[in-house]
């Protein structure tokens, strides 16, 4: 195996204690070989991603043969934020994926996937079978990635298709070492997010004192249609078509924006006090307005609905004491933080992906200067202590005014 170079550059964050939101897998397509139910395999092998980008494709050896070329891993560490995609160390191997938080300088990272983001599309494909047995493999690959530094936070996907199913899915993810529970924001067919057959699921992640978090990949998609505009196709960030635009851009929260007011209105943060509830890689401008028009409509309809009556305290103060979200690096952070409270808003770097920028700490820091410094301190490192709780090595929770030493 090819080494690193020896010398040991400066980390892109120095001085400072920053915990990472949102960090990514940039899996291979054989990456669930190891870890799926051999029962599964022939019917995982048989799906349009995997007839798409084969195995044996062109674009895995490409990326094997970079990582594995001495010239090319010598200009790691100069790199590390201008490399992206499966050009950036550690985007897929596991050995090489601490050298790359060690560079960038974060206390730890909260870990998704690439390939498995949306399952496939097989939640609501029908083969309930096929769906919970990739979702199983794939919390058990990130177990394994995650497995080589305690500050690699996995994440388990668990598809909200079945109820009984996603009990067994959400028991096994905690028991497999998983440090947050995934669920789409999209609702599943036949029944809300908020059903109270998803009760055991938010007592074991508040038991186990691990957050439920939503990711994007998992909400409703923009109609088709409205790419038909009679004008020429948008390119995307990667130079295709198959990814966000401006217009796709603005559905991106309106999945979990109305599945988690339907959580919100039903009790389930009511319910379980202490499960804390992130909304990553889904934008953080749409909060403020949201939290006001959840409030609005608790006050239009608390007479007429027993639900509302139940509640403690209103909508937006569910949200203060236990949903975090992940503002774009795009995105005004300072005024989001204005206009929601100090305790929502996280820090995120999406790395490797080419969305998070090459200098995301540069574009928050410049947002976040008008702001107190506790304020700041919360953005950056406290709010994701709070949001990861348990799932959080303790020797890592410790605030971000105390300098390790």
């Amino acid at each position: 195996m090819c080494q690193l170079e020896a010398e040991v550059p400066m980390p892109y964050t120095q001085d400072r204690i920053i915990h990472d939101a949102d960090s990514h897998l940039m899996e291979l397509a054989d990456c669930l070989d190891d870890f799926i139910d051999p029962r599964f395999r022939s019917r995982y092998d048989d799906l349009p991603k995997l007839k798409a980008w084969p195995r044996d494709g062109k674009w895995t050896s490409d990326a094997r043969a970079k990582q594995n070329d001495a010239d090319f891993r010598t200009g790691a560490a100069e790199n590390i934020l201008l490399r992206r995609n499966y050009e950036a160390l550690g985007a897929f191997r596991r050995e090489d994926r601490p050298r790359a938080l060690d560079l960038l300088g974060f206390s730890s990272q909260l870990v998704f996937t690439t390939w498995c983001l949306g399952n496939f599309s097989l939640d609501d494909s029908g083969d309930l079978d096929l769906a919970y047995a990739t979702a199983q493999a794939h919390n058990r690959m990130m177990v394994a990635f995650c497995s080589v530094d305690r500050r690699f936070l996995g994440t388990g996907y668990v598809p909200l298709t079945d109820f009984a199913r996603a009990r067994q899915a959400a028991k096994e993810a905690i028991d497999l070492g998983c440090k947050a529970l995934l669920i789409p924001s999209r609702c599943p067919n036949g029944h809300s997010p908020s059903h109270m057959e998803f009760d055991p699921i938010w007592a074991m992640a508040q038991e186990a004192g691990l957050p439920v978090v939503f990711h994007v990949g998992g909400e409703e998609k923009l109609n088709p249609h409205y790419f038909n505009n009679g004008l020429p196709k948008v390119k995307d960030f990667h130079g295709g078509e198959e990814n966000f635009t401006s217009v796709s851009y603005m559905m991106i929260p309106h999945s979990v924006m109305t599945s988690l007011a339907a959580m919100i209105f039903d009790g389930v943060l009511d319910r379980f006090p202490r499960l804390k509830i992130g909304a990553i890689e889904l934008g953080a401008s749409w909060v403020p307005g949201w939290m006001r028009n959840m409030d609005s409509g608790y006050a239009a309809f608390y007479k007429g609905e027993e639900r509302l009556k139940k509640l403690s305290i209103k909508p937006s103060e569910f949200v203060k004491r236990q949903v975090r979200v992940t503002p774009y690096p795009h995105e005004d952070a300072g005024w989001i933080i204005a206009n929601t409270g100090e305790d929502v808003c996280l820090f995120s770097s999406d790395f490797p992906h080419v969305e998070g920028g090459r200098n995301p700490l540069k574009r928050f820091d410049e947002s976040l200067a008008g702001l107190p410094a506790p304020a700041i301190q919360r953005f950056y490192a406290d709010n994701f202590v709070d949001l990861m709780g348990e799932g959080l090595a303790p020797d890592l929770r410790r605030s971000a005014s105390t300098k390790a030493t």
